[in-house]
C-alpha cells in the first residue's frame, strides 16, 4: 500500500509514514460523509457555532505545540508557525461569532407576491485539497465556513503534512464535530478524482499549483461540480517616488522572506522608480544577505528550509536559468551544503520578458526587482503576467497610491501593506490565480444553496 511520508526538511530525515486509503476506502469515506450530512445540517447554527468556538479555543491553547509540529514538518520558523496556528484559531472564532447571522433568512421586496424569502442552505459533502505551505490556515479558510454552513468535509491534505492533518482532525472531533462530518483522508490523485466525480460530493476547493488546479477543475467541470481554486501568484510590490525607500526595502525583504518565500501572495516582483533602483537594490540585497538561515526551531533564525530538497533544487535551478538568460544576481541563489533543504536568499535584476523568470512563479526566497519610468509603466509591468492574486502600492500620498492600486488586475490590492489576511476579508484572485473567494461572508457563500421561497398572494 502507498504511504504519505513526512520528512523533516531541516535534517532530511524521514519522520513518519502514513498508509493511504485502500481500494475500498474511497467508497467508505463517501458513504460516511454523505450519511453524516442530515444530522449535521439539522443542528442549529448556534449549535455549530458553539463547536467552532471550542475548535478556536483549542488552537489558542495549543498554538506552540501546533507551531512546533509544522516547523519540523515543512520548515516554517517557529514564531511564524505559532502565529499561523493562532490565525487559524481566529478564523474558526470569526465564523462562530458571525456565522449564525450570515445564515439568517433574508426577506426581499415581495415584488407582487405575499412574500419573497431567501435562505442559505448547505449542499452536502465537499472535498478540500490543501497545500503544505500554510497547513493550518489553508484548512481553516475552507473548513470553518463550510462546517458552519452545515456541510460535511472530506479533507485531503498535502502528503508532507500528514502529521498536522491528523492533529487537526483530532481537534475537530474533540471539540464535538462528529468523526464522519470531518474526515481526514490520505488519498492519491486518482482517489481524489473519484471522490470529486461521485454524485454524493457537491463541490471541491483546492489551494495549490496551476497544474493541480487545472486537473481538479477539469474533473469538477465534467461532473458539473462547483469549484473554488486558489492557485499561484506573482504579486507586484510597486514603490512610488514619494515612498520612504529604505523603510519600504526593509518591509519588502521581510515580506518576501516570510515562510522562505513560499506563499502564493508573497511580493515576488518589486517595481521601483528607475532613478531609485540602485539604492533600493542595495538596501534589499543587504537585508537578504543578512537574513539568518537555519533551523526553524532556533529563535534567531529568520529563514528556514524550503519544504523539501526537491523544492529547493527547483528554485535554485530557476535562479540559475535566469542568470544564464542574462539576469543579474546580486546575492545568494545557491543551495547550502549539508543536510536539509536550505538555500541563500537571492535578489535578481535585469529580467526581461524573454526570460522564463519574467512570467513564471518562483516559490522560494527570491526577489525580482524592476525599474519603472513612471507609475503607468509600473502598472503595466505589474499587470503583464498571467497571475492576478494580489499586489501592493507604497507611497506617502495615499490618494495617489490608491489610484495606482485601483489599476491592478488582482483580487486583492493593498496600499502601504502587503498580503494582509484577516478572517473577515475576502481572499482570492483572478486570471490564472484561480476563482472563487474564501474568508468573510464571501467564503460562506461559495458552497451553499441560496434558496428562494416565494409565496403568491392569496
Amino acid at each position: 500500500m502507498a504511504t504519505y511520508t513526512t520528512t523533516n526538511p531541516t535534517t532530511g530525515a524521514t519522520d513518519r509514514e502514513f498508509p493511504t486509503l485502500d481500494e475500498s476506502g474511497v467508497e467508505d469515506v463517501l458513504h460516511r460523509s454523505d450519511a453524516a450530512f442530515p444530522a449535521w445540517r439539522s443542528l442549529t447554527p448556534q449549535e455549530r457555532a458553539g463547536i467552532l468556538t471550542r475548535v478556536a479555543d483549542a488552537y489558542k491553547a495549543r498554538s506552540e505545540e501546533l507551531g512546533r509540529l509544522i516547523a519540523t514538518e515543512m520548515g516554517k520558523p517557529l514564531a511564524e508557525a505559532i502565529g499561523e496556528a493562532k490565525l487559524a484559531g481566529k478564523i474558526y472564532r470569526w465564523y462562530a461569532e458571525h456565522g449564525p447571522e450570515l445564515l439568517q433568512p433574508e426577506t426581499l421586496d415581495p415584488q407582487g407576491a405575499q412574500e419573497s424569502l431567501v435562505t442559505t442552505e448547505p449542499v452536502g459533502p465537499l472535498v478540500g485539497v490543501m497545500p503544505w505551505n500554510y497547513p493550518y490556515y489553508q484548512v481553516a479558510r475552507f473548513a470553518a465556513p463550510n462546517l458552519m454552513a452545515g456541510n460535511t468535509v472530506i479533507l485531503k491534505h498535502a502528503e508532507i503534512c500528514a502529521g498536522s492533518a491528523q492533529v487537526m482532525a483530532e481537534i475537530f472531533h474533540d471539540a464535538g464535530v462528529p468523526e464522519d462530518v470531518y474526515l481526514n483522508v490520505f488519498a492519491d490523485h486518482d482517489q481524489v478524482a473519484a471522490m470529486i466525480a461521485d454524485p454524493r460530493v457537491h463541490g471541491v476547493s483546492l489551494t495549490g499549483s496551476e497544474r493541480a488546479g487545472a486537473a481538479v477543475a477539469e474533473t469538477a467541470g465534467k461532473n458539473l461540480k462547483k469549484a473554488v481554486l486558489e492557485l499561484g501568484g506573482s504579486d507586484a510590490f510597486i514603490v512610488l517616488e514619494d515612498a520612504d525607500l529604505e523603510q519600504v526595502a526593509r518591509t519588502a525583504a521581510e515580506a518576501r522572506l516570510s515562510n522562505a518565500g513560499q506563499a502564493c501572495n508573497s511580493p515576488k516582483r518589486m517595481i521601483v522608480p528607475t532613478a531609485a533602483l540602485p539604492d533600493f537594490v542595495s538596501a534589499l540585497t543587504a537585508a537578504f544577505g543578512a537574513a539568518v538561515v537555519g533551523d526553524p526551531l532556533d529563535p534567531e533564525v529568520e529563514v528556514g528550509p524550503l519544504s523539501s530538497v526537491k523544492a529547493r533544487d527547483t528554485v535554485v535551478a530557476q535562479v540559475n536559468r535566469a542568470v544564464e538568460q542574462g539576469a543579474v544576481l546580486h546575492v545568494g541563489g545557491e543551495a547550502l551544503e549539508g543536510d536539509g533543504a536550505f538555500m541563500r536568499p537571492a535578489v535578481l535584476t535585469g529580467i526581461t520578458p524573454e526570460m522564463d523568470a519574467y512570467s513564471e512563479e518562483i516559490f522560494g526566497p527570491v526577489a525580482m526587482v524592476y525599474g519603472a519610468d513612471s507609475a503607468d509603466d509600473a502598472v503595466r509591468l505589474a499587470n503583464d503576467v498571467s497571475f492576478g492574486l494580489s499586489g501592493s502600492v507604497w507611497g506617502s500620498d495615499v490618494e495617489r497610491a490608491q489610484e495606482v492600486a485601483d489599476q491592478l488586475e488582482v483580487g486583492m490590492a493593498y496600499v502601504n501593506e502587503h498580503g494582509t489576511t484577516l478572517p473577515g476579508l475576502p481572499f482570492g484572485g483572478v486570471k490564472r490565480s484561480g476563482f472563487g473567494r474564501e474568508l468573510g461572508r464571501w467564503g460562506m457563500g461559495e458552497f451553499v444553496n441560496t434558496r428562494l421561497r416565494r409565496t403568491a398572494r392569496s
